[in-house]
C-alpha cells in the first residue's frame, strides 16, 4: 500500500483495475485480523487444482467489490454519507466467509451471511466500525435489503461484476469479460436496480460469461468432486466436534488443512493427502440433466436419498461408501435474467426484452449433470452402472433434443 500525493488517502495496486483509492478509515477496517483473514481464504477454494492461476483471494475480492460498488454509488450520485456506506459494505461483504469460501460453505447449515452480519455487529470490528457507521445498516446492506442493499447482493450487483472480472483475469477463461463500466452507466436505483435499455447488450453479456463460467470453472466435474471431498472430511470434523461450524469464520484454509493433515480420523487425513497429491476420483456415470422432461426435479432429491444410494452403490461394488460420490451441479440460478429493464419508462423483466436472455433461461439445464464418481483403481467394475437402480430419478424427455437444438441456434 503507499500514500498518495495528498498524504490523505492510500491506495492499492489491483490486478483487475489498477489502483484503489482507500481513505484511513478504510485502511484501519482493513487492518483488522478479521479482515486480514481474507489473505488466506482462497477466492475459488480448491479449483487451482484445476486452474493453476486461481490462487487469487477473497481480500481482494472484497477490495474489488467495493471498487465498484463507489463506482456505482457515484455514478447513482448517491450523497457522500451513502457512498461511504456501500464502499463498507461492499469491502465487508464476505468477511464471515469460511476457509476455501463456498467449499465449507456447502457443509454448513446456515449461509455465510448469518457468520457475516455476526462479525460485523459482535466482534471488535463493530467497536471500529461504529465510530463511523450504523452497524446493523451495513450488515442489511450486505444482506441485499433496504433501499441500498440491490447495489451489493441484489440482481446484477457488484459483487457478480467482479467475481466474473476477477476469476476470469485469475483462471484464464477468457469467458468473464464484461464490460462493467457500461453496465454501471446504465444503472439506475429505484425499488431495486434498474437497467436502462442502453445497458442490455452488456447485461447480456455478462449472463452469457455466467452462462459459459458455471461449466468451465465454478461447476466443472473437477471442481465438484474435490468440493465433495473436502466438504465429507470437514463434516467427519464437525460431527467430531474438532470444529463447531458457527466459529469456522475464525479459520483460514492453512488451519484447516492442517487440521486435516493431522487429524486423528483416519478418512480425514486420507482425504487430505489424496487433495494434496491430485489422486482425484473419476467419473463413471453421468447423466445431463436436460435429458429428463423435468430437470428441476433433481433438486428435489434429498441428501439422505444420495447418501442412501452411495452406501448401496458401495455394497454392490464392494467399496466403502466414504468413498464412492453422487454429485448434482448446482441450480444454474443465473438470478441477474430477473433484472428489470426500462424501457420508454416501462419495467420489463430482462428475459422478456432479450431474446439471448431469454434462450439462455430455456437453455440453462443443458449444462448441470448428475454424475457418480469413484476412486481411479475402482473404476473399471463400473462398466454397467444404472442410477436407476439406486436413485428415483426424474422421466427421460425423448423429444427434449430438438426443442434444445433450436434454443442453441436462437442463442448463437
Amino acid at each position: 500500500m503507499a500514500d498518495n500525493m495528498s498524504g490523505k488517502k492510500k491506495f492499492i495496486r489491483d490486478s483487475v483495475y489498477g489502483d484503489i483509492n482507500l481513505s484511513e478509515f478504510e485502511v484501519k477496517v482493513m487492518d483488522m485480523p478479521q479482515f486480514q483473514r481474507l489473505r488466506r481464504i482462497k477466492q475459488l477454494g480448491l479449483i487451482s487444482l484445476i486452474y493453476p492461476g486461481a490462487t487469487h483471494t477473497r481480500f481482494e475480492h472484497c477490495l474489488g467489490t467495493m471498487n465498484l460498488g463507489s463506482k456505482l454509488a457515484e455514478e447513482l450520485e448517491l450523497d457522500q454519507d451513502d457512498v461511504d456506506l456501500i464502499r463498507i459494505s461492499a469491502l465487508l461483504h464476505d468477511i464471515g466467509h469460511g476457509p476455501f469460501s463456498h467449499v465449507s460453505e456447502g457443509v454448513l447449515s446456515f449461509p455465510h451471511e448469518e457468520l457475516t452480519r455476526y462479525v460485523v455487529t459482535q466482534t471488535s470490528m463493530r467497536d471500529l466500525l461504529e465510530e463511523k457507521f450504523d452497524v446493523n445498516e451495513i450488515a442489511d446492506i450486505i444482506n441485499g435489503k433496504g433501499h441500498l442493499g440491490p447495489i451489493v447482493s441484489g440482481e446484477l450487483d457488484v459483487d457478480r461484476m467482479d467475481y466474473l472480472l476477477r476469476d476470469s483475469h485469475n483462471t484464464g477463461v477468457s469467458y468473464g469479460i464484461i464490460d462493467y463500466e457500461r453496465i454501471i452507466s446504465n444503472l439506475k436505483l429505484e425499488d431495486g436496480l434498474i437497467l436502462d435499455i442502453k445497458g442490455v447488450q452488456a447485461a447480456e453479456g455478462a449472463l452469457v460469461s455466467r452462462y459459459f463460467m458455471y461449466p468451465s470453472v465454478y461447476q466443472h466435474h473437477t471442481t465438484r468432486i474435490v468440493n465433495s471431498m473436502f466438504r465429507r472430511a470437514l463434516q467427519k470434523t464437525f460431527d467430531e466436534k474438532i470444529i463447531d461450524e458457527h466459529e469456522i469464520y475464525r479459520y483460514d484454509d492453512s488451519d484447516i488443512t492442517s487440521m486435516f493433515r493431522n487429524s486423528e480420523n483416519e478418512y480425514v487425513r486420507d482425504i487430505m493427502f489424496r487433495l494434496d497429491n491430485r489422486i482425484i476420483p473419476k467419473r463413471v456415470k453421468t447423466i445431463r440433466l436436460d435429458n429428463f422432461k423435468y430437470p428441476e426435479k433433481m433438486y428435489k432429491i434429498k441428501a439422505e436419498e444420495l447418501r442412501k444410494a452411495e452406501a448401496e452403490i458401495a455394497e454392490d461394488y464392494d467399496l466403502d461408501k466414504d468413498y464412492v460420490f453422487i454429485n448434482i451441479a448446482e441450480y444454474p440460478r443465473f438470478d441477474e435474467m430477473k433484472t428489470q429493464v426500462n424501457v420508454d419508462g416501462k419495467l420489463y423483466p430482462l428475459t422478456e426484452i432479450s431474446n439471448i436472455i431469454g434462450a439462455l433461461s430455456k437453455a440453462r439445464f443443458n449444462i448441470p449433470d448428475i454424475s457418480v464418481y469413484v476412486p481411479e483403481d475402482k473404476k473399471y467394475k463400473f462398466d454397467k452402472l444404472k442410477l436407476e437402480n439406486y436413485l428415483e430419478l426424474p422421466e427421460i424427455d425423448r423429444e427434449k433434443f430438438h426443442g434444445i437444438h433450436y434454443d442453441q441456434i436462437k442463442l448463437f
